[in-house]
């Protein structure tokens, strides 16, 4: 049976939406940043407009959770996590670099340049800093070989240059692109289609029984931080209130 799951990441510059339905899939891709909050709930009731499905018909809601930029993060985890409680709806919290990763092969599939089976993600996080893990795509879908997290460029370089990659996907390869020692790695740069790409990650996700409770939609931070602070929370509590209360006045439901 098909399953019926909205999808929204905003961990980067780029906005991205998605919608899996009985009538198909539709992926939306466009400009983010301070657009981001403003675009992304008026986006996700037009992709279910367009579906002919009410947000009670959802089954799950899937969330880029990070790492990423810290308002993107709280804008996608606040809406996502309004959404739910309001129709009492799961959560998917996907790894936003592995978003990168799964773009990056499936353009390298569309290429015809399929490669090897691990990718290193490598996002521009300022500061001299990079996002940064690696993962491994099998036939059983995705592993994680190094866990997300925050490297300056020196102890990133130093360990490529002591196992070095050999396909790397993200914004760093612009950003710091004779800072790091590439070497061989096949590199892509840019994204694709990072709404196809979370789409295809929230399936994997919904199929392996991954969904979480609605107050479980929490960013994940990296910089200078491991956990939210209590203030934080009520932040981000605040925030779904508010997207709830939003939803509920554009869909006619009463949560």
């Amino acid at each position: 049976m098909t399953p019926r799951l909205l999808a929204l990441d905003t961990a980067t510059e780029a906005l991205a939406v998605a919608l899996r339905a009985p009538a198909g899939r539709w992926c939306i891709n466009e400009p983010g940043g301070k657009q981001a909050s403003a675009r992304l709930i008026p986006l996700l009731m037009d992709l279910l407009g367009q579906a002919g499905l009410a947000m009670p018909a959802v089954q799950a809601i899937a969330f880029g959770q990070g790492p990423g930029a810290f308002t993107g993060l709280r804008t996608a985890c606040a809406v996502a996590q309004g959404l739910a409680l309001a129709h009492a709806t799961p959560v998917l919290a996907i790894d936003s670099l592995l978003i990168v990763a799964e773009d990056a092969r499936l353009q390298a599939n569309a290429a015809n340049e399929p490669g090897g089976t691990d990718w290193w993600v490598a996002m521009d996080a300022r500061m001299d800093e990079v996002y940064a893990a690696a993962y491994r795509h099998t036939a059983t879908g995705w592993q994680v070989l190094v866990a997300p997290q925050l490297c300056t460029l020196a102890a990133l370089a130093a360990a490529w240059l002591a196992a070095p990659p050999t396909q790397v996907a993200g914004s760093a390869i612009t950003a710091f692109a004779d800072r790091l020692p590439w070497g061989d790695a096949r590199c892509w740069p840019h994204s694709a289609d990072r709404a196809a790409a979370l789409l295809r990650l929230a399936e994997a996700a919904w199929a392996m029984g991954r969904s979480l409770p609605a107050d479980q939609a929490l960013p994940l931070y990296l910089r200078d931080k491991v956990a939210q602070t209590t203030a934080e929370r009520l932040a981000l509590r605040s925030a779904a209130a508010v997207a709830a209360s939003t939803v509920a006045n554009t869909s006619g439901h009463t949560p």
